[in-house]
């Protein structure tokens, strides 16, 4: 007699909704303002040109909206947390840069077909559930010919090492897909197919900066939504548990080896595709 496997298929709408709860917690422009330089390096990675039509999706504070702006590129931003759009618009005045800030989904952006000459991601379509629909998004609002860049946390590398761990402690939600994959490259091509030109990848580099591995644990548990929700998920007990394995995990990838300061290497994949 054989038995029939059953397979659970996710709610991704009831994650989604999840998601933006947990990326809401905390204060994330406060873990943004470590990363500037990743949107930076994207935007001159992807050759924006002055005057173009600019969309950062999943913006959240701004960065990389914030970067484009700083190229004379006229942007919109798009995210579904209303505090982080508040926070960018603030960025963008206290800089003189003008940048139209919407609330919405990177699943289902409220803006045109074919409208943007680039669009930018930096650290956030890749948190979308649904992997293909956040692709077409990306796909169906760039134009013919125009530029899809994206940052993503790989699998391998200290982010993904991260989530790993906290998984141990607090599992994600069954049936969906690692955010990490869009750290490879044979998953971006996957995702956008035949629908693009050229694919170019180039893994970089971030270098998290601590005093201690143990002040990197409480800069996570009180800003970062997703350790502090994985905290929060906890007994008391197995918090402390969750906190010597991120302490553990800190100090194995430290590349200072010596008293104090501690310095963190974090690889992600630098993504620049051009749509046919």
């Amino acid at each position: 007699m054989t038995e029939t496997m059953q397979v659970t298929t996710p709610d991704l709408e009831a994650i989604k909704q999840r998601q933006q709860q947990t990326w809401a917690s905390g204060d994330f422009s406060v873990v943004a303002s470590r990363i500037m330089i990743v949107a930076e390096q994207l935007c001159d990675t992807a050759d924006l040109h002055a005057g173009w039509r600019v969309l950062d999706v999943a913006t959240g504070s701004g960065n990389a909206a914030i970067a484009a702006a700083r190229l004379g590129c006229d942007v919109v931003g798009v995210d579904y947390v209303p505090a982080l759009l508040e926070r960018a618009r603030k960025r963008a005045a206290a800089e003189g840069l003008v940048i139209e800030l919407v609330e919405g989904d990177a699943e289902e952006l409220p803006l045109p077909d074919s409208s943007f000459d680039a669009v930018t991601s930096v650290f956030g379509s890749m948190f979308a559930p649904n992997h293909d629909e956040a692709a077409a998004e990306l796909l169906r609002v760039t134009r013919a010919d125009g530029v899809i860049a994206l940052a993503s946390w790989t699998p391998d590398g200290f982010i993904g090492e991260l989530f790993r761990t906290v998984s141990k402690h607090v599992p994600p939600p069954a049936g969906v897909q690692s955010p990490m994959l869009w750290g490879t490259e044979s998953h971006l091509r996957e995702l956008f197919g035949d629908a693009i030109d050229s694919l170019h990848v180039t893994e970089r580099t971030f270098t998290w900066r601590f005093t201690s591995a143990e002040e990197f644990v409480t800069f996570f548990r009180l800003w970062y939504g997703p350790t502090l929700k994985a905290f929060a998920a906890l007994e008391d007990t197995k918090r402390d548990a969750l906190e010597i394995d991120l302490v553990e995990l800190a100090n194995t990838h430290d590349r200072l080896e010596s008293p104090g300061a501690i310095a963190i290497p974090a690889t992600y994949l630098e993504a620049v595709a051009i749509k046919r």
